[in-house]
């Protein structure tokens, strides 16, 4: 089912320790996270810093993976997005890795679509044309990064003369978007499995037959998500955060007005991290606050 990680911050960030060293990093929750489960099927790992966007993805387990270890110890930016995959819709290939990139956006999920093969032609009819013909892989978990694309061109275009990574739509705008189109989802899911044959539990105990989308969403400067049916927590920083890994402050120097704030299926640190509240979308502000709303 995935685990997922979200960072954003006032300056470029080294975010290594959390990625990879840390008792709980990311890296780590691929061997076996906190219940009990491998996410072994891939990785991924977006970031952006001055307007430019970067994702490198792979299938199979970051723990194995040298060029995971790579990418993360040199990532400095101020947006972050790093996902490791345990496949449930779509089988483990390159196209169905996340997070999916398109637009200068990212997205990465946790959770799935029950009754899919249902609920596939209701967005897909809701989509744009060439975003329906941009999907290439089969995650319904893709199909949702298309429509909220879709939802959001009608909300927001960027300035013609802007590249949308530097532009980007504002967070609170995305999160609108967000909490819209969970909702129709929420409908079409509901008509859906009530349809199909019966629906069994995952391997982790949680029940198939209902909608579950953990979302992050990241678009130029902007990132914006959701919680709904799955873990997620956050740790919001100001000033520069001493690692208990390294011992080193990050970013080092501490620049002026420096806040960040992280988001994660699990606790990764000995912080004082928060949960994300059940059924709510959220946006980080240009405070780097959470900032969240009931759905």
């Amino acid at each position: 089912m995935c685990r997922l990680y979200g960072f954003r911050a006032t300056h470029p960030t080294r975010v290594q320790c959390e990625l990879i060293e840390a008792q709980n990093s990311l890296m780590r929750q691929s061997r076996r996270d906190g219940r009990g489960l491998g996410n072994m099927d891939g990785w991924g790992l977006g970031t952006v810093r001055d307007g430019t966007l970067r994702c490198e993805r792979e299938v199979g387990p970051a723990y194995e993976s040298e060029e995971y270890r790579r990418d993360a110890a040199r990532v400095d930016a101020t947006t972050v997005l790093a996902h490791v995959r345990r496949a449930t819709v779509g089988d483990p290939r390159e196209v169905n890795t996340h997070p999916f990139r398109r637009e200068g956006s990212l997205l990465a999920h946790n959770g799935h679509v029950p009754a899919f093969d249902r609920v596939r032609p209701r967005i897909l009819e809701r989509m744009a044309p060439e975003l329906e013909r941009g999907i290439r892989g089969t995650t319904d978990s893709e199909h949702v990064f298309h429509l909220l694309l879709s939802r959001l061109r009608d909300r927001v275009e960027p300035a013609a003369d802007e590249p949308v990574a530097e532009a980007g739509p504002g967070a609170e705008a995305m999160a609108d978007v967000l909490h819209g189109t969970i909702g129709e989802l929420r409908e079409w899911c509901g008509e859906a499995v009530g349809e199909a044959d019966g629906i069994p539990r995952g391997p982790d105990g949680h029940r198939l037959d209902r909608l579950a989308l953990n979302l992050l969403w990241t678009a130029g400067h902007s990132l914006a998500g959701s919680r709904f049916g799955r873990s997620l927590w956050y740790v919001e920083r100001e000033g520069a955060h001493r690692c208990e890994v390294c011992g080193e402050q990050h970013p080092d120097p501490e620049p002026d007005g420096y806040r960040s704030v992280v988001v994660a299926s699990e606790r990764i640190t000995d912080e004082n991290w928060q949960e994300v509240p059940e059924s709510s979308v959220f946006f980080v502000d240009d405070r780097m606050r959470l900032r969240t709303r009931p759905l």
